[in-house]
């Protein structure tokens, strides 16, 4: 199996003007593109070339291979913009049950956004912060790099089943918002897929 970029659900411009069209295509088409295609090679001719990418991850703890790590980074790239992308769209509303459980959990929907972003903010270099359903109760957590809370604690530090993510890295933001990561973390409210992240949390 050779994994294929995805497309998006919505044109470029789509999430104008928070999230900019240029960014979108160069993150997607490039960006995105270029971690398929090194994982790609990487387990060509592999016994775990058959794999669907969750089903790569979901196992990646008892992967044996030499060149482990960079797959490490350019599979959990591919499943991470994929989980991104559909994390995203204009005019959608906290839900219910989900608003719910964020209350349950931090209080009031600001309290759950005031340290989103500050472990957003606070991340050290690239990487992705994620709301992740941990056994019923929902929690915060960052990764380094590209890995996924699904990779397990003992690779990614955490787990979880992710139910939103903010990816981190400077490349998802630098055109528009340069150094002002604060500014890019405050904009994706205005573009998270509420609905989306209300079925997961289902799941």
């Amino acid at each position: 199996m050779s994994y294929i970029l995805p497309s998006l659900p919505y044109s470029y411009d789509a999430l104008e003007p928070f999230f900019d069209e240029q960014t979108m295509k160069i993150h997607h088409t490039k960006h995105h593109q270029n971690y398929i295609n090194n994982t790609n090679s990487i387990l060509e001719n592999t016994a775990f070339s058959s794999l669907s990418i969750d089903e790569l991850i979901s196992i990646f703890n008892e992967i044996i291979l030499e060149k482990k790590h960079v797959l490490r980074n350019n599979a959990g790239g591919h499943i991470n913009h994929s989980f991104f992308w559909k994390s995203l769209k204009l005019g959608t509303v906290l839900t219910k049950d989900l608003k719910i459980e964020i209350e349950k959990q931090f209080g009031t929907i600001d309290s759950f956004k005031d340290k989103f972003e500050s472990v957003a903010l606070n991340h050290f270099g690239s990487g992705w912060v994620w709301l992740v359903n941990q056994n019923g109760i929902l929690s915060i957590v960052s990764t380094i790099n590209q890995d996924n809370p699904l990779m397990g604690k003992s690779i990614s530090n955490t787990y979880g089943d992710p139910i939103i993510a903010l990816d981190v890295w400077e490349h998802a933001y630098y055109l528009k918002y340069q150094n002002r990561r604060l500014d890019y973390i405050k904009a994706f409210w205005n573009v998270v897929n509420w609905e989306e992240a209300s079925n997961r949390l289902q799941k």
